[in-house]
C-alpha cells in the first residue's frame, strides 16, 4: 500500500511517502517570511501549500498512486488517540479553529488531494488534542481555568509504542512516563496506553523549554498583564515564542547554548541546568501519578540527541525507573503507521463527532 503523510508547520511544509513500511520519498519545503507575507492568515496559505504538494508530487511522478493521505491533526476540540478518516465536521471545525496554527492544514490537504485520486482515504492520527485525562487531572485550583490536554501527542504515542515493541510488551501492558523534550516540552503518564496526565505545553504549564516559559507565578504574571507595559500579543509571546531559553539567553539551540557553557559562560549553565531541573520535577510528578509503578522513563525529541542533557537528567531522575532514550521524532512515520493500520484493519478507523 502506497501512502502520502503531510505535515504542514509555521515555516515547513513536509511531505513524505512511503510503501507500506518503507520510506520511498520526503520533501521538505521551507517557507521565508517573504513566502509567507502575501497571507494575512494560516488558512489563506492552504492553496499556496496544496499546489507546492501536488507540483511536487507530479514532477516526481508521484502523483494517482496513493491508498491513503495522512495529515497532521489539528486543532480540534478534545478526541481519544488514534486514525480519524476526515470529513465534513472535522474540515468545519480545522477551518474555525479557534487558535491558528499551520497544523489545522493537514487534514484539510489530506482530504482534498484524496478526491483527486479514486479510491483513497484521508486521515488524521493522534493530533495535539488527543485527551485521554482522568477527571482528577482537569482540577486547576479556579473552575475558570480547568487542566487541558494539549501536547505532543502523536510522538507521544508513536515512542511509547517503539518502547514496547523493543522489550517485545504491549504498549497497553505498561506504565510509562515519557518526555518530549523540543522547543516545546511535554512530560505525560501512560497508563496501560491512555494519557492519564500531562503538561500542557502549547499554552503554559510544566517546564520551561526553548520557546515557552511554562509555568509561571500566577499573582507576578496578572501584575505584569495589567501594568500598561505590554500588548495581550506580547504577553502571549512571552509565554510562547519568546520565553524559556529565548528569553534568558536569546537562543533556542540548546546545542548553542552547550557551546557557550563549554567556553565558560555561567549564566548559560545555570539556565540550561534549571531546565533540566523542571523537566526532572515534572517528570518526579509523573511517577508520583503513576503511583511509583512506572516500567520506564522514555525521553524523546531533539534534546534527547544531547548528552549533556541526557546525563544531567539521568544523574536527577534514574532512582525512579529505568530510563530509555529514542532521540528526535519521526512525526512522517507515525502517521504513516497509524494510516497503514487503518488500511490493513489493525487500527480503528475513528469518526470525528
Amino acid at each position: 500500500m502506497k501512502i502520502l503523510a503531510i505535515n504542514p508547520g509555521s515555516t515547513t511544509t513536509k511531505i513524505a511517502v512511503y510503501q507500506n513500511e518503507n520510506r520511498l520519498f520526503v520533501k521538505t519545503f521551507y517557507h521565508s517570511t517573504t513566502d509567507l507575507s502575501p497571507f494575512p492568515t494560516i488558512l489563506s496559505q492552504y492553496e499556496f501549500r496544496r499546489d507546492l504538494i501536488i507540483n511536487e508530487l507530479k514532477e516526481e511522478s508521484l502523483f494517482f498512486q496513493f491508498d491513503a493521505i495522512v495529515g497532521r491533526g489539528g486543532l480540534l476540540k478534545p478526541i481519544s488517540s488514534g486514525v480519524y478518516e476526515v470529513n465534513e465536521l472535522m474540515k468545519e471545525d480545522l477551518r474555525n479553529a479557534s487558535m491558528q496554527h499551520a497544523c489545522n492544514l493537514g487534514g484539510l490537504l489530506a482530504e482534498e488531494i484524496s478526491t483527486l485520486i479514486p479510491g483513497c482515504k484521508a486521515y488524521i492520527a493522534d493530533p495535539v488534542v488527543v485527551d485521554e485525562l482522568e477527571e482528577i487531572s482537569r482540577i486547576s485550583g479556579s473552575p475558570l481555568l480547568p487542566r487541558l490536554s494539549v501536547f505532543h501527542a502523536l510522538n507521544h504515542k508513536a515512542i511509547a509504542r517503539k518502547y514496547a515493541r523493543s522489550i517485545q510488551r504491549n504498549y497497553e501492558d505498561l506504565n510509562l512516563v515519557v518526555a518530549h523534550l523540543g522547543g516545546g516540552i511535554t512530560i505525560a503518564a501512560h497508563r496501560k496506553g491512555q494519557v492519564i496526565d500531562v503538561n500542557n505545553g502549547l499554552d503554559g504549564s510544566g517546564p520551561f523549554s526553548p520557546e515557552r516559559a511554562g509555568t509561571l507565578p500566577a499573582g507576578q504574571l496578572a501584575e505584569l498583564c495589567f501594568s500598561g507595559k505590554y500588548t495581550e500579543h506580547e504577553i502571549k509571546k512571552m509565554l510562547n515564542g519568546q520565553g524559556g531559553l529565548m528569553a534568558y539567553l536569546g537562543t533556542t539551540d540548546v546545542q548553542a547554548v552547550i557551546k557557550r557553557i563549554d567556553e565558560g559562560d555561567r549564566k548559560a549553565e545555570l539556565i540550561l541546568k534549571a531546565m533540566l531541573y523542571n523537566v526532572a520535577k515534572e517528570i518526579g510528578a509523573m511517577c508520583v501519578v503513576l503511583r511509583g509503578k512506572v516500567d520506564a522513563i522514555v525521553l524523546t525529541g531533539g534534546i534527547a540527541y544531547s548528552n549533556y542533557c541526557v546525563s544531567n537528567l539521568n544523574e536527577q531522575i534514574s532512582f525512579l525507573a529505568p530510563i530509555s532514550v529514542f532521540p528526535g521524532e519521526d512525526e512522517m512515520e507515525a502517521l504513516t503507521f497509524n494510516a497503514l493500520g487503518a488500511l490493513k484493519g489493525e487500527l480503528i478507523c475513528k469518526e470525528y463527532i
